[in-house]
């Protein structure tokens, strides 16, 4: 282990988050990469920090190098969000990724990846599903029928991104070494605890709390960047968020959701006619929600069609670099893909560079938008990358 990958959302960078860099820098690591989520978020919406704010935090807390996980795959499935991070971690160079899991045990989490690629498994799903199952429920259930005991890693949060991190390496063929970590003092999306006598709580759990709440979970430097984030109007502002995703689906022709990514069994029609009907956001989804999709999905569903994200999208094809400790920047002469600080750039590498990046700018404006203080567009490509 000497060149780690982490990723990540920091939204916001917590004592978890500290505490994870730390016990990565104690296994060894001479160098860690973060790449951070950017532009949008996997629950389906747009991160309460802006990137710079993110980024200086996970500077301050022990990253050496920052990379952005762009929008259109950040706000993904889980399986798509672990095999861009993946694959762009390890066109970095890394030889170790690091996650957090409720069951830390790296090797049973490969043994659970290779499980999910039983060539029998899709026609169990499909049984399950058919029975109205959401597919996470059909999936651990169809698991557990086939390889007793796995369908209990596939009930937490943190083991099924582990596990997907796991399956993205195996099919990648990635030379990534797998280091799992137990989470500590708090379960996603639960209460608050306590680890070594440091208060500890998850970012879900921070964010349904006004910033000033959050002082006691995070580390000192963060506090300061999340006040002076406030005081500048840098935060997200839900009703912003409302009104504009509201917007944009409003206007796009309800012929063009069938295009949409997460779009299937008819879902462009309930969607067509949720936006008709909807008096808010939580109105929208409720009127979207079946047995069968979780919230998350429909959330993430919503975004891609108000920002037209496309059924298909390529590989993440660059390292678009938002900070870094100046001693790790030699680090980008020898990548796999292309690498730098300017998404101009980077964008005129080919056709599937230029889409990603177009896709990616759409994700940012749309995030710089919902802030208190509304920004300008163009900020994916004119934001100065955070050199320390």
């Amino acid at each position: 282990m000497e060149f780690v990958g982490i990723i990540t959302e920091y939204d916001p960078f917590h004592n978890g988050h500290a505490a994870q860099l730390a016990a990565v820098r104690r296994a060894g690591a001479r160098c860690i990469a973060v790449c951070m989520s950017s532009g949008a978020v996997q629950r389906g919406g747009v991160p309460v920090l802006p990137e710079p704010v993110r980024v200086h935090a996970a500077l301050a807390g022990g990253a050496d190098l920052v990379i952005a996980l762009p929008g259109p795959y950040a706000c993904a499935t889980a399986e798509q969000f672990a095999a861009a991070g993946v694959r762009l971690l390890a066109a970095l160079g890394c030889d170790t990724l690091a996650f957090g899991a409720e069951t830390p045990d790296a090797a049973l989490l490969m043994q659970a990846a290779e499980n999910l690629q039983d060539p029998e498994l899709p026609a169990l799903l499909r049984q399950k599903l058919g029975q109205g199952m959401t597919y996470a429920a059909a999936r651990a259930l169809a698991a557990e029928e086939r390889s007793p005991g796995m369908g209990a890693l596939l009930r937490t949060p943190n083991n099924i991104l582990g596990i997907e991190y796991c399956k993205a390496i195996q099919q990648q063929g990635a030379a990534l070494q797998p280091l799992a970590l137990p989470r500590w003092g708090a379960a996603h999306g639960g209460a608050a605890g306590e680890h070594g006598g440091v208060p500890m709580a998850s970012a879900s759990y921070l964010r349904e709390r006004p910033p000033e709440a959050w002082a006691p979970y995070v580390p000192g430097y963060a506090m300061e960047l999340y006040r002076a984030a406030a005081a500048e109007g840098q935060l997200l502002e839900p009703r912003r968020l409302e009104s504009a995703l509201l917007a944009l689906l409003r206007a796009r022709d309800p012929g063009a959701f069938a295009q949409a990514r997460g779009v299937s069994e008819g879902l462009e029609n309930r969607l067509a006619a949720a936006v008709r009907a909807a008096g808010g956001l939580e109105d929208l989804y409720a009127r979207l929600k079946t047995k069968r999709y979780p919230h998350a999905r429909l959330r993430r569903l919503a975004l891609d069609a108000a920002l037209g994200i496309p059924q298909e999208l390529p590989p993440p094809p660059w390292l678009l670099v938002l900070g870094a400790r100046k001693s790790a920047l030699p680090r980008l002469k020898s990548t796999a893909l292309p690498a730098g600080t300017s998404l101009a750039d980077l964008a005129r590498a080919g056709t599937q560079a230029r889409q990603a990046a177009e896709l990616h700018s759409r994700c940012v404006d749309f995030s710089s938008l919902c802030r208190e203080k509304i920004c300008p567009m163009g900020l994916a490509f004119t934001t100065k990358p955070v050199i320390v």
